[in-house]
């Protein structure tokens, strides 16, 4: 059996043959997904537990996927509404809490409470 001989500095080439433009499309085109699972644990007990999840894709690819988070985030778009901070709704809600505490008991909740104590 005869075995080719190469000559020094020769080079087998592909036959097909892919630019970074031409991968990079179809990523996006098709989407590509990494997911992974980072687990710390201790004498078989969980400490953490970290879930990374990762979508590369274009925007026309992750619109059709029903992914669009980024239209609706203020600070990514200016056409979103802009959402009330937690700290507001928090304030909103211990204002609505104390009203509703400095509001007079029915006699019934009065007599109720006499009689637990």
């Amino acid at each position: 059996m005869a075995v080719p001989k190469r000559t020094q500095g020769s080079m087998t080439h592909a036959v097909e043959s892919a630019t970074l433009a031409d991968v990079l499309e179809r990523i996006l085109d098709k989407g590509l997904v990494v997911a992974g699972d980072i687990k710390i644990k201790l004498v078989d007990i969980e400490l953490l537990t970290i879930q990374i999840r990762l979508l590369v894709c274009s925007v026309e690819k992750a619109r059709e996927m029903g992914i669009d988070w980024w239209t609706t985030n203020s600070y990514l778009s200016s056409n979103a509404a802009p959402q009330k901070s937690q700290v507001e709704d928090l304030s909103a809600r211990i204002a609505r809490l104390e009203e509703a505490f400095q509001q007079p008991q029915p006699l019934a909740a009065q007599a109720k409470g006499k009689a637990h104590l």
